[in-house]
């Protein structure tokens, strides 16, 4: 029971004290920010983050269809929100199995089918977030050392999965254990590894990173901030990539501190900084918790109990394999 607790509540009590220290430090400066907001650029930023939902649920149909399970787009979608909403509670992106159960509930797909699909899901993301960040790079000055650090490790680490992807089906084993890690690396081979996929998966990856970017400049303009598209796409890069490291939950606090750091060296009063890279997160955390609570709906209050079996026999280390 503590081990259960202290899963939750550590990673939220760095999370709630990431923030806490954010906010603390430029209390005053933020009430005479908030005086200052117009208002429509706050519905403009809801309506983006909207779409760029709708594509990752395309994009995720494409990926389930590359694994021979046929969904619509709407359930493709719901998929994502269930899962995400889950992972903005759950540590460590616990909640993505939650997404596994419900394709074996309703498609009868297997655990190593939904584990695949999200496999390719994060390469892309990873990948495709990072390239943005290469190509923001250029427009950006005095970018720190480590920014270039937290960009190159995504191609390298992408670079040889994809090399020891293409290299896997050469590989053959009799040992069970094995030979359920080079079935998932077969489905996600045949997913995402062909010139038709590689296409699809990285255009519709790098356009949703750059509808997430159009979501953080509608909130800059909401504070009637002038900050270069180059630098608000690099700190939302910077912000997703430290975000994929599980310390807490939905990487609340990590991706506010990411963000508010990068416009901050591009010149932007801490106050504005902190309040743009605060808002930006919880327009974003409060429509997927929306659509999360939709998609319950959408498949049936069965979800609610799969949500509480995916919690615990994650934090009981129970293998997601075993039927």
């Amino acid at each position: 029971m503590l081990r259960r607790i202290s899963a939750i509540v550590v990673p939220t009590l760095i999370a709630v004290g990431i923030i806490a220290s954010m906010l603390y430090r430029v209390w005053d400066e933020l009430l005479l920010t908030l005086e200052h907001v117009i208002v429509p650029y706050l519905f403009a930023a809801v309506v983006i983050c909207l779409a760029a939902w709708m594509v990752r649920g395309g994009r995720y149909r494409y990926i389930l269809r590359g694994l021979e399970i046929a969904v619509g787009v709407w359930f493709s979608t719901a998929c994502i929100f269930i899962s995400q909403t889950a992972n903005l509670v759950i540590p460590a992106r616990l909640g993505d199995f939650v997404r596994m159960l419900i394709l074996k509930h309703e498609n009868r797909a297997t655990y190593s089918q939904g584990f695949s699909s999200l496999v390719v899901e994060r390469v892309f993301d990873v990948l495709m977030v990072a390239v943005l960040g290469l190509l923001a790079l250029p427009f950006v000055l005095n970018v720190p050392d480590w920014f270039l650090t937290v960009i190159a490790l995504p191609f390298a680490a992408g670079g040889a999965f994809l090399a020891f992807l293409a290299f896997s089906g050469r590989l053959q084993s009799e040992n069970r254990y094995v030979g359920i890690l080079l079935t998932m690396l077969a489905e996600v081979k045949a997913a995402s590894l062909n010139a038709r996929a590689l296409l699809a998966l990285g255009l519709s990856s790098l356009l949703i990173w750059v509808i997430d970017v159009l979501v953080c400049l509608a909130v800059v303009a909401m504070f009637q901030q002038h900050i270069p598209f180059a630098v608000v796409t690099l700190a939302i890069v910077i912000g997703n990539l430290v975000k994929a490291v599980p310390i807490t939950p939905g990487g609340v606090g990590t991706y506010e501190l990411a963000l508010a750091v990068t416009f901050e060296l591009s010149g932007t009063a801490p106050a504005t900084a902190t309040l743009i890279a605060v808002i930006d997160h919880l327009i974003k955390n409060l429509v997927t918790l929306a659509g999360g609570v939709l998609s319950i709906y959408y498949f049936g209050s069965w979800t609610m109990a799969l949500m509480k079996k995916a919690f615990h026999k994650k934090l009981d280390m129970e293998g997601p394999f075993g039927d």
